[in-house]
């Protein structure tokens, strides 16, 4: 007959410990680091003008624009029609080219930063991931 602690021991759900691995990050792929921060300029490319829509019809909705005009007519005595300025093509134009511009710097800040990281992989060797596999 098995004693009871062997009996214990057989019916125990526990789990043996995860291993866990220690690797280090030496090498970050310049092409891939380019293609990712590409890719997130464009989401963001995209949320902006999105947003940018979003909130110039609710300010239209809301008549923000017409007492803005007026605000802008009683300080200055005088007033050109801020309503032509702020119109949806002049306001979607200009969040289209700020978006153009923001993929542009983010993609070249993408890589920028792959390259200098490569770089100060040599002086301080990476950095340090642990993984588990539960």
């Amino acid at each position: 007959m098995s004693s009871v602690a062997e009996k214990l021991a057989r019916k125990s759900s526990k789990r043996p410990p995860a291993k866990q691995v220690r690797l280090r990050l030496v090498y970050i792929d310049f092409w891939s680091a380019v293609k990712l921060s590409f890719l997130v300029a464009v989401c963001l490319a995209v949320v902006s003008i999105v947003a940018t829509f979003l909130i110039w019809t609710v300010l239209n909705s809301t008549d923000v624009f017409d007492k803005l005009n007026e605000l802008v007519k009683d300080v200055a005595g005088t007033g050109g029609d801020l309503s032509s300025v702020l119109s949806l093509g002049n306001v979607m134009g200009f969040a289209v080219v700020a978006s153009l511009l923001n993929l542009v710097v983010t993609t070249a800040l993408g890589a920028i930063l792959a390259v200098l990281y490569n770089l100060s992989v040599k002086i301080t060797g990476g950095i340090l991931v642990g993984f588990t596999n539960n």
